[in-house]
Order: structure tokens, then sequence, then C-alpha cells
């Protein structure tokens, strides 16, 4: 991305896509974890914020949600769950995170590891992504805040959350642009935002209202 220059808009369509890996327990779900790829990570702990949900569903880590649903293990379920993504800025480090987690919770009880059911075994999966522009361009910071009004909800995603993955970093793709242009309070207030903790409509407005209180 030019820095400097216009902000242009990406979206992305993902291609999900099954890896063959499958576990029954907690012990064959943290062998998995070491190997499967870091796309396999991203998309069980963030896929379901993509989705659309008329209620917020309990868990948004699929890992958190195959421990308490298929393997009954609440305690470890809401561990997993509470993990902080944004104290994290790779995949490598989140992985290890999660593997940290199951392997206290494994040490810590005197009951050999839960088997799922042979039809709710956890299956990992991973997605290709196809990135393209939208079209949709932002010369200056007022055209930038105007214009995220209308960009769609993956779109958001892709700069919001996929960004600081894809690159390693610790900001978004918006703010790593506006502080570009010298715009460091409105990096600051953007950056500030927790996407995990509000809907992408949520957050856009978020964005819009950082904007106008310049």
């Amino acid at each position: 991305m030019n820095n400097s220059g216009p902000f242009v808009f990406y979206t992305e369509r993902r291609l999900v896509l099954l890896t063959g890996l499958k576990a029954g327990n907690l012990r064959q779900l943290t062998e998995h974890l070491h190997s499967v790829s870091g796309s396999s990570i991203f998309f069980h702990t963030h896929h379901q914020y993509l989705s659309q949900h008329f209620e917020k569903p309990l868990f948004h880590n699929d890992f958190a949600k195959w421990a308490a649903r298929a393997l009954l293990e609440d305690r470890l379920a809401e561990k997993l769950a509470a993990i902080d993504l944004l104290a994290f800025t790779s995949i490598r480090q989140l992985r290890e995170a999660v593997i940290a987690w199951i392997e206290e919770h494994l040490a810590g009880s005197t009951q050999p590891p839960r088997d799922a059911r042979a039809d709710d075994e956890f299956h990992f999966c991973e997605s290709q992504s196809f990135v393209m522009p939208t079209g949709i361009v932002a010369n200056d910071v007022g055209e930038f805040f105007e214009k995220i009004r209308g960009v769609s909800n993956v779109s958001l995603f892709f700069h919001f959350f996929e960004a600081r993955w894809r690159l390693e970093r610790a900001t978004n793709d918006f703010s790593l642009w506006l502080r570009g242009l010298g715009e460091e309070d409105l990096a600051r207030k953007i950056e500030r935002l927790d996407p995990y903790a509000m809907s992408l409509d949520e957050l856009r407005e978020e964005i819009v209202r950082a904007g106008g209180t310049k």
C-alpha cells in the first residue's frame, strides 16, 4: 500500500478448504495445531467475525466452541474464548498461545482427555483468499471517511482484521495510511477501537465517528 497516495479499498473472495486433518480429543488437537498452516489458525479464530449474527455467538473461536460443545470442557473453552487477539501481531504467537492454554489444561487435569463422538470431531479448515480492488478510492482524509460508509463488511474485515496478521504489525491499514499523511491523532483513535468487541457494522460507525471528531 502507498501510504502517502490515495487509499485504495480492497476486498477478497474466500475459498474454504478442508485440510484432511481432524481431532477427536485435546491431545490430537494440539498435535495438529503445531503443524497446520497459519491460514487455518486464522480461519478458526476469525471467520465468525465476518458472519452476520442476529445474536452475538457465545464463542467466536472455533477451538473454544468445540471444546465446550463436543468435549464438555467449559473451563478450557472460556479460557480459549478469552484470548486477547489484539495482544498478538503474528499467527505464530497466536498458535503458541492456543497450544499453551490447552497443554496447561491437560497438565492440570486428573482425568484422561475426553473423546468426541465420531460425528463431532474437529475438522481443520483453511481459506484461500483472492484479493481484488473494489474500485472505491479515497484521495484525501475527508473522502476516506465519506467513502468508508459504502464499503462492504468484507472490505472492512480485510483492511482492519487481516491487515495486522498479514504483515505482522500492530496496526490496521486505515491507521497506517492516516499516519502516513501526518494524521497521527486520527490514526490513534482508530487503533484504539477493539474490532473483536463489536460487529463490523458497529466498527464502521465507530471509524466514521472518529473521523467526525477530528
